[in-house]
């Protein structure tokens, strides 16, 4: 037996191993009713890797390619996946309510209804898993629904009571509106330097989005966004240059 032969039998050993050990875990829960403080103690743990992992899943995107598989494609934008690879309490909090919301109906279709078997191939860990990734399009969507319900509020109470402002504060404390100005041919992409001019001259986002027939706010955000990172990292390149 060669290396490579070696180490797949090993990890077969070893899934059969684990799956052996569901086994006799499944067998104690039973006895007690899938209730109790013996199941309890299990949900803890469960719940814990169940959180660890989604977040580790959410944090490179993974959790995308994997509901996509599964029929849910969820298409995020990349300032999503900028926002969740960077804020670990939104992990967190999609995570832990995805968690909440896979752990009664795994009991029920798992343990209650006899989905899980030894037999069946997978860990109950990764039965577990599988059950997350269907509840978490769900929780994806109720929270670009609140995302979107705060920007548009927060759009309404700018119309409302204050001047119309730039989106590009970072752009105007960096070089200033005229320098901005200057090196508008600068950019290449013409779309992205007709977005950049039309906000200097304060149109919202929505209304680029109409002038510029984009397909939507977030596309307009993106062209934004992706300018003013360049931008910033320009002018930090220039003032190391300088000093």
């Amino acid at each position: 037996m060669d290396k490579r032969q070696s180490r797949e039998a090993k990890r077969i050993q070893e899934q059969i191993d684990r799956r052996l050990a569901d086994k006799r875990i499944l067998g104690a829960l039973a006895e007690h009713g899938f209730s109790g403080p013996l199941y309890d103690r299990f949900v803890q743990e469960l719940a814990r890797y169940g959180v660890s992992v989604l977040r580790a899943w959410l944090h490179s995107g993974y959790i995308f390619k994997l509901v996509a598989e599964r029929g849910f494609g969820l298409q995020p934008h990349e300032l999503d996946l900028e926002e969740l690879a960077s804020n670990s309490d939104l992990r967190e909090e999609l995570a832990t309510m995805t968690v909440a919301l896979a752990l009664p109906r795994f009991r029920e279709r798992a343990f209650i209804e006899k989905g899980w078997s030894y037999e069946g191939g997978a860990s109950i860990t990764t039965y577990f898993m599988g059950a997350c990734a269907y509840d978490f399009p769900n929780e994806f969507r109720k929270y670009r629904a609140a995302e979107e319900r705060q920007r548009r509020s927060l759009r309404q109470q700018q119309d409302r009571y204050e001047p119309r402002v730039t989106n590009l504060s970072v752009a105007d404390e960096v070089l200033g509106n005229l320098r901005v100005l200057d090196t508008l041919t600068d950019i290449d992409d013409l779309r992205t330097r007709a977005a950049v001019a039309l906000t200097l001259d304060g149109y919202t986002q929505a209304e680029i989005q109409e002038l510029l027939d984009a397909k939507s706010e977030r596309a307009i955000e993106a062209l934004i966004y992706r300018w003013r990172t360049k931008t910033k990292k320009q002018a930090r390149k220039e003032g190391e240059q300088r000093g």
